[in-house]
Order: C-alpha cells, then structure tokens, then sequence
C-alpha cells in the first residue's frame, strides 16, 4: 500500500510538471495574439488544461483514498453521464418506473457486482437482463408511441453511461502477469494516456491538421489523431513502470486506448449533431458535461479491460 501511495504521489508530481510546461506554452501562444483579439484554438486548449488540472487533482485524492472511493468516483460520474445522456432522448409516462429503475436499482447493482468481483455478473446483466427487463416494464403500461426508439435509447444510455464506464474500476480486478497488486495505478495509466491523447489530438488537428475523417461530424483530422496516438503510445512507454506491461506492450495498449477513445470521441459527436446540442451539458464552462470529459474513456473502458485480461493470462 505504501509503495502504490509512492507511486502515486511520483506520478502526481510529474503530471504536475507537464500540466504546468504546457500552461506555459498555451500563455505563450495566447501572449502572441495581437491585443484585442483572441485565438479560438489557443483559448480551447487552455480551457482543457484547466479541466486537466481539476480532474488530476480529484483523481489523485481519490486514489490515495484506495479502491471503494475510486468505485465510489466512477459510480457517481455514471450517475451523471446517465442523467446527462437521458436529458436529450425521447420519453412518455409509461417509461418513468423504467428510468427509476435504471437509476436506483440497475446502477448501483452493477458496481455492486464489480466491487465484489462477480465477473460472470456484472458482464452480463446490463447487456441480457436489464436490456430484457426495461422493454417489459415498459410494455406494461400499455404506451405504445415510439416504443422501439425509446426503449433503445433508455439501453444504449445504460450501456454507455454504466457498463461502459464501470469497466474502469472493474480493472481492480484484473490480475494481470506480474501484477504486484497496484490495479490502481492500472487505473491512472488507462485514463491519463486516453485524456493525453485526446488533448494532443486537439491541438495538433488545428494547428496543422489538413485532412479531416468526418466532417460533417467533427474538426477531427487525421493528422491529430495520428499525432495524438503517437502521444499517448509515448506517455505509455514512459509510465510503463506502473502497468504490468513490458515498454512496448505498454505502448501498445496505450495507443489501442487511443484510437478507440477517439472513434467514441466521433461516435458521441454523431449524437449530438443528430440531437443539434453542442454540449451535453453546461458543467464545466466551455468544456461541457461529464459525457463531454469521459467520451472517449467511455469507449476505450472495455476494449483495455478485456484486453489486459487476454494478456493476464
């Protein structure tokens, strides 16, 4: 435990720095502005880092606080991602006992199953008995209008707010080759090389990014997302020490984390132009809500999951 707290606190430090090198190059670029005026690009990546710095202060205190308040911290952020996505969908009456129930029962079931490590359940119940569940509930109170597009909208928001997202401290669980029992800092490196490429992939694909993949959906270009995954295969090998992971497996793993996170990123901005709303919500000034923060950890959860399980063996 004193060593994983260590660790922690080390890896703090050196986010820390590399927060604080990129703040100065993110005023450095504002300061060459000509007065007046602003750069859009420039004041965007400085709004992220304001969001970094918050979110690596609360994660590291959670982490520090050990594995039940990491729980606890995903719970919650499940909770909000769930209430954020079902603000903008399609629904009557007759779905209300529907909605309480994914809510109150199904949620907190689901991390109670990762926190005691029911493997067998918690990968199963939200994709068979709850996707089963909710129509018949549903069903019941006789409401017919637009009952596919309702209740698969009520799935996909459990899928992707809960399931998805408890994969993060389901990591907990994995005991991969080598592990020495410091699935937390497994945690730390999932999220920090997603959210570093994401962050790079920004800024690269303005400042020179050319061709874009989708733009009908999103500014993202090809040359930020190759620069992003090369960022976040870069900040893998580098934090291999605290993963079970070789250098270049953490690389590896590092980069597919990336790539996935960036096609949810895509994916998420599909919905939002298909329900015409910038943001999911009005959270964090300029940034959104917590779908707008965990978009991409939201896709990338299961793949590295199931993956660093492949891996252990």
């Amino acid at each position: 435990m004193m060593e994983t707290t260590t660790n922690i606190l080390y890896l703090f430090g050196g986010v820390v720095a590399v927060l604080s090198a990129l703040t100065v190059v993110g005023e450095a670029l504002r300061g060459r502005v000509a007065p007046g005026r602003s750069n859009p690009v420039v004041q965007t990546f400085l709004t992220r880092l304001m969001s970094w710095w918050i979110m690596v202060i609360l994660f590291t205190i959670t982490a520090l606080l050990g594995p039940i308040a990491l729980m606890l911290l995903f719970a919650f952020a499940s909770f909000a991602a769930l209430r954020e996505f079902l603000t903008f969908t399609d629904k009557r009456q007759a779905d209300h006992l529907s909605l309480a129930l994914a809510f109150f029962v199904i949620l907190p079931l689901q991390y109670v199953f990762v926190g005691f490590d029911l493997t067998g359940l918690f990968t199963v119940f939200i994709p068979v008995y709850a996707f089963l569940l909710l129509p018949i509930v549903s069903a019941l109170r006789g409401d017919h209008n637009r009952f596919l597009a309702r209740v698969a909208e009520t799935q996909w928001a459990l899928m992707i707010c809960v399931y998805c997202i408890s994969h993060v401290p389901a990591l907990l669980n994995t005991k991969p080759e080598g592990d020495s029992g410091q699935t937390v800092l497994l945690i730390v490196f999932f999220v920090m090389v997603v959210q570093i490429g994401d962050l790079m992939e920004y800024f690269a694909g303005r400042r020179f990014g050319r061709r874009q993949i989708a733009p009908t959906l999103s500014p993202k270009t090809l040359e930020g997302m190759v620069t992003g995954i090369a960022c976040a295969a870069a900040t893998g090998a580098i934090l291999s020490w605290i993963t079970p992971f070789g250098i270049g497996a953490a690389a590896a793993m590092a980069a597919l984390a990336s790539v996935t996170g960036m096609f949810g990123n895509l994916v998420f901005a599909a919905i939002k132009r298909d329900k015409g709303v910038k943001d999911w919500s009005h959270l964090i000034p300029g940034q959104g809500g917590f779908l707008d923060q965990l978009d991409s950890v939201i896709f990338a959860a299961p793949v590295f999951y199931h993956v660093t399980l492949l891996m252990s063996g």
